[in-house]
């Protein structure tokens, strides 16, 4: 927390604004149904199913009641037979040592900088040099999520860097409409397909998002372009299919007549997901009642 600027005290009678609290159970009690959609289908979203070792994290802001929740599990579910396994003496001690460590390698406290929406904070910690390149990663993901606008020119920079570039790619998608004449550059003149791929899906994201038709045009010239790589297509093809646009629909047909000459076996799956990718662009796009 306090490499993110925030002031941390351990005594609550102490001036405070938020109280962070992590609870940790041997064995997990059972929290009842648990809502789906949202968070709820997050890996570190509270598992009612989950019922060995866990460690919940939370918070609370003055009087508020905060629905945010987090929770960090063990690999093993039973740590009597982990700890046996492991000839690790205690199973509750052995449990409470492996939650620990799994905490170490949880960063909520990025998660909570973006949960309060301060995305100088997470810029800050980006441009640090001693932060490891998996951490950058993350926060690049979250500053996305939280389409930061103050993002957008560190966004550009990442692009340049081969580790980050893919997830920063991704992040402009999730960003306002000035990220599309990056992406579409990105798409277009990238030597890397994992980039363009990125590219392309971030256009169908910010295409269907602000419904940008402007998106469909440079999509259509990579749908089979010479040289394009499979999986850039397959992208694009969903991002078509995400644009609904008549524009698109004869392109999509030519590309699936020519897919459906390909005759392997046993199937690339390459060319497996492409085809699935394009049926479903063109379902989205052949409709009757789509353009009237």
């Amino acid at each position: 927390m306090e490499e993110l600027g925030y002031i941390v005290v351990r005594d609550s009678a102490k001036p405070h604004d938020a109280v962070v609290k992590v609870k940790c159970e041997q064995r997990k009690t059972w929290e009842g149904t648990t809502a789906a959609g949202g968070d709820a289908d997050l890996p570190d979203a509270p598992s009612r199913l989950w019922k060995g070792p866990a460690c919940q994290l939370s918070y609370l802001l003055g009087d508020m009641r905060i629905k945010w929740q987090k929770e960090v599990r063990t690999d093993f579910e039973d740590s009597d037979s982990a700890s046996r396994t492991a000839n690790a003496g205690d199973p509750g001690a052995y449990a409470m040592t492996s939650l620990a460590e799994k905490l170490k390698q949880y960063d909520f406290p990025i998660l909570l900088a973006a949960e309060w929406g301060q995305p100088d904070r997470l810029l800050k910690l980006l441009e640090a040099s001693d932060t490891p390149q998996t951490r950058k990663i993350r926060i690049i993901a979250l500053l996305g999520e939280m389409q930061a606008d103050e993002a957008l020119p560190k966004l550009k920079e990442a692009l340049k860097d081969k580790d980050l570039s893919k997830q920063a790619a991704v992040a402009l998608g999730s960003m306002g409409k000035d990220g599309i004449p990056i992406l579409i550059d990105i798409l277009k003149h990238s030597k890397q397909p994992d980039l363009q791929a990125a590219a392309a899906k971030g256009l169908g994201d910010l295409g269907n998002t602000h419904n940008d038709p402007s998106v469909v045009p440079p999509l259509l010239e990579m749908l089979d372009a010479p040289g394009v790589d499979i999986r850039v297509q397959t992208e694009v093809a969903w991002a078509l299919g995400r644009v609904p646009d008549r524009r698109s629909v004869q392109p999509l047909f030519d590309l699936d007549k020519k897919l459906q000459k390909i005759r392997q076996d046993p199937p690339d799956p390459l060319v497996k997901k492409l085809k699935e990718a394009v049926f479903w662009a063109i379902k989205q796009v052949y409709t009757e009642d789509q353009y009237s």
